[in-house]
């Protein structure tokens, strides 16, 4: 027999553990590297870019394309690293089902 009352409950222990799951990411860092670690970008979970480190060596002046290239590449890992990071915590909770808006 339908019970709307527990489909209620089920809902709402749902909502509360995802949203403990976004809390969750914003605290959880990942960190990606290029050019054998001279630039090391992390981010959170919520692909937010929280911290970037440049060796002084990366930096060549006369050379300024290959250090925005190491800039986007650690960038781009660390954003996929966190994207990877956010579809795992979030299948946990719902199972593996996904939900279009979610991830």
């Amino acid at each position: 027999m339908f019970d709307a009352k527990q489909l209620q409950k089920m809902q709402k222990e749902l909502q509360d553990r995802m949203t403990q799951v976004q809390e969750e990411m914003t605290t959880a860092n990942v960190e990606a590297s290029s050019g054998g670690g001279m630039v090391t970008a992390t981010c959170n979970g919520n692909q937010e870019l929280v911290a970037l480190k440049i060796k002084p060596d990366a930096i060549d002046p006369d050379d300024v394309e290959m250090l925005e290239d190491l800039v986007i590449a650690a960038v781009n890992l660390a954003l996929e690293k966190s994207k990877e990071l956010s579809q795992e915590n979030m299948s946990k909770v719902t199972g593996g089902i996904k939900i279009p808006g979610l991830f």
